[in-house]
């Protein structure tokens, strides 16, 4: 009965063999990196026309969808359509602009303060016979001086903040990338502008770092193929 069993074993184990394990051709896996990106990475990476829904009919909307326009522009990566059936993926967004108004006050004095004083009395006389003469004298002074000085400011700064939510959505629906941004504004430009900038910026980088990831390794060169072994 043993022998028998072994027999089968044996028999079970040529039956597997190292192709039915191995990967499938042409089948690859996606980098675990592209996992961190949300929505669909490959559908991300093929968008080249974008249209840009509106934002809202304020006028603050209205402004940062006109500067996410420019800035998809300004990168000459994109093609901003005003057609949708001809886009790729659809940009929507919700903007949030605020004015707030921040209070510095600066107080500082200085003050210095003297006083001196000083008294003296003298009394003398004699009596003879029952007369008699008594002379005598007094002085006495004080001087008091006091000094100061205070310095004060106070200023209004006004503080221009602006929010940005946006998500590409491909024509059937789906989200396949979102960026949430915020700023107070930049050296050389106002909140409004800087928040759009930094959405397009996040847009760039994260395509970028997806055509890295999923680009084929090369192949090795002539130099390092000839090399003995």
């Amino acid at each position: 009965m043993l022998a028998n069993l072994i027999v089968v074993c044996l028999l079970l184990q040529g039956q597997v063999s190292p192709q039915s394990v191995s990967p499938r051709a042409g089948v690859t896996t996606a980098p675990a990196d592209v996992k961190s990106i949300d929505g669909d990475p490959a559908a991300l990476v093929k968008v080249k026309r974008i249209y840009v829904d509106s934002f809202g009919d304020d006028p603050i909307s209205k402004e940062l969808q006109s500067m996410i326009v420019s800035s998809l522009v300004a990168t000459k990566v994109f093609k901003v359509t005003e057609n949708r059936e001809r886009a790729d993926a659809i940009l929507k967004g919700v903007a949030l602009e605020k004015t707030s108004q921040e209070v510095h006050a600066y107080g500082e004095s200085t003050s210095v303060g003297a006083a001196s004083g000083g008294s003296h009395g003298d009394v003398n006389g004699s009596i003879v016979n029952g007369n008699g003469t008594i002379s005598g004298s007094s002085s006495g002074g004080f001087v008091a001086r006091h000094m100061g000085t205070s310095d004060s400011s106070l200023h209004t700064e006004t503080i221009n903040e602006a929010r940005i939510a946006i998500r590409l959505v491909t024509p059937d629906g789906d989200v396949i990338w979102t960026s949430t941004q915020e700023s107070k504004g930049a050296k050389y430009r106002g909140a409004s502008a800087d928040v759009a900038d930094n959405c397009v910026r996040q847009l760039l980088r994260d395509i970028d770092k997806l055509q890295h990831l999923s680009a084929p390794p090369e192949p090795p060169s002539a130099s390092t193929a000839a090399q003995p072994k």
